[in-house]
């Protein structure tokens, strides 16, 4: 059979597969993700060692510059920005491997297999949000440790890191596109790191934007990052307006999402 004629068979029986069947199709590749990371367990090390080591670094490295050296005070502001940010650092990092699955021909496999070919796309949203969970459990557990206090309670706290996920499996579909679109892992690690470092550091995340030049106050307004840590730190400090920054991101989440996320299916499908 030719190439165009395995293009209708294809999509005839994507077509045929049933929503139980998408849904196990999803689980077994969400397997097939994590025992990978079994495999390799030094893929985990980002996950792991990142909140440890930027919480350790700003605290103490930086913290006793702001808030008059108050280190207590920076802790309180601090750490809930970095858990918006561990969802998209982690985020940004599925386009490396969905691109090293192409290359490897892992991508060539599937593309024989009876299934649902979005099935391998949010199999990976799946794994990453559990591997975004598990670093976010890390860095609430070590932020504890080091004396950041929950000022509200539990609900608050699930609603911050739901917040996060929200966003970062958004980003997540930024960075299928471009793991789709760019020629190799390489590429696509520095052009994530070219959209995630203005974010990161052009936001609140960190330090507060009044001490910032004008021209960049103007970027951290519109920094998607910069209300995720506003929201993140009036729902864990009990004080600040939640409603605005929680709108933004949940809007800014929506539309990347409704924009990123045909691209990336289109992309995948051009491709497979």
């Amino acid at each position: 059979m030719t190439t165009a004629t395995l293009a209708p068979v294809r999509s005839s029986q994507d077509s045929r597969i049933g929503l139980a069947a998408n849904l196990r199709h999803i689980g077994a590749l969400t397997r097939r993700n994590l025992m990978r990371i079994k495999a390799d367990p030094e893929s985990m090390f980002d996950a792991v060692l990142m909140p440890i080591v930027f919480t350790v670094l700003f605290v103490y490295v930086f913290g006793g510059a702001m808030f008059a050296g108050d280190q207590d005070a920076y802790k309180q502001y601090m750490i809930p920005g970095l858990i918006g940010q561990t969802g998209m650092t982690l985020a940004l990092a599925v386009g490396t491997g969905l691109n090293s699955d192409f290359q490897t021909g892992v991508m060539d496999r599937f593309r024989t297999l009876p299934i649902g070919r979005a099935s391998v796309l949010l199999s990976k949203i799946v794994a990453e949000s559990l591997r975004a969970l598990l670093s976010t459990a890390i860095l609430l557990t070590f932020g504890f440790l080091l004396g950041f206090e929950l000022k509200t309670g539990v609900p608050e706290l699930l609603a911050t890191v739901a917040l996060s996920m929200v966003f970062g499996m958004s980003i997540v579909w930024i960075s299928m596109l471009l793991g789709m679109a760019l020629r190799s892992a390489q590429a696509v690690q520095g052009v994530s790191m070219l959209v995630l470092l203005p974010m990161q550091f052009g936001s609140s995340i960190f330090a507060p934007t009044d001490t910032m030049p004008g021209w960049l106050q103007a970027f951290t307004k519109v920094n998607p990052l910069s209300a995720l840590a506003d929201a993140s730190r009036a729902l864990l400090n009990g004080h600040g307006p939640v409603a605005h920054p929680v709108m933004v991101v949940l809007i800014w989440s929506a539309v990347s999402t409704a924009v990123f996320a045909p691209l990336a299916v289109a992309r995948y499908r051009k491709r497979t």
